[in-house]
């Protein structure tokens, strides 16, 4: 009877112990990976607002869970120290696995990943894009420091200008 009780205990507790794992790999927040120590907004009128109000450009990532490509860049991008940086103090972060209704997001179809940024006056960048004539917005793993570059050019252009405008 006693060894019964132990069977029955030793997978009570394993049943337990699978459970907790199981739910702690369902918690999603709202980096999705993309970097734990960066604040992230959750919707795209969300960073629109913060925008505006930090005077700070919004970074939206385009991606997909299950992407490759996607996947390739997320891990790049995490383990690239000047975009952790720069997207931790210099930008307001949005990461999105549905596209948005905004089709200035879009300027040359909706595929990913892609990375637009939108300055505090609500202007989208078209003018800063990847290295890619037939997919502009797209960035590969292998194009970190060319992200990290156009993330510095956003700064710089917002900074230069408006620099004179009290208004932004």
């Amino acid at each position: 009877m006693q060894h019964w009780m132990i069977c029955v205990l030793l997978l009570f507790l394993v049943f337990c112990d699978v459970s907790t794992q199981r739910k702690k790999k369902t918690i999603q927040t709202l980096s999705r990976g993309w970097g734990d120590d960066i604040t992230w907004v959750q919707t795209y009128e969300e960073g629109l607002s913060k925008a505006v109000e930090s005077k700070k450009p919004l970074m939206i990532i385009h991606h997909l869970e299950d992407c490759p490509h996607s996947k390739a860049l997320k891990k790049a991008f995490v383990e690239h120290q000047t975009i952790q940086r720069l997207a931790k103090s210099d930008f307001i972060m949005l990461n999105l696995v549905h596209e948005t209704t905004d089709t200035n997001l879009a300027p040359d179809g909706y595929y990913v990943p892609r990375i637009l940024f939108v300055d505090p006056s609500l202007t989208v960048r078209a003018d800063i894009a990847g290295k890619y004539a037939n997919r502009m917005y797209t960035y590969e793993s292998s194009d970190t420091d060319f992200l990290a570059e156009n993330m510095m050019k956003t700064k710089i252009l917002l900074k230069d200008e408006h620099e004179d405008h009290d208004d932004l």
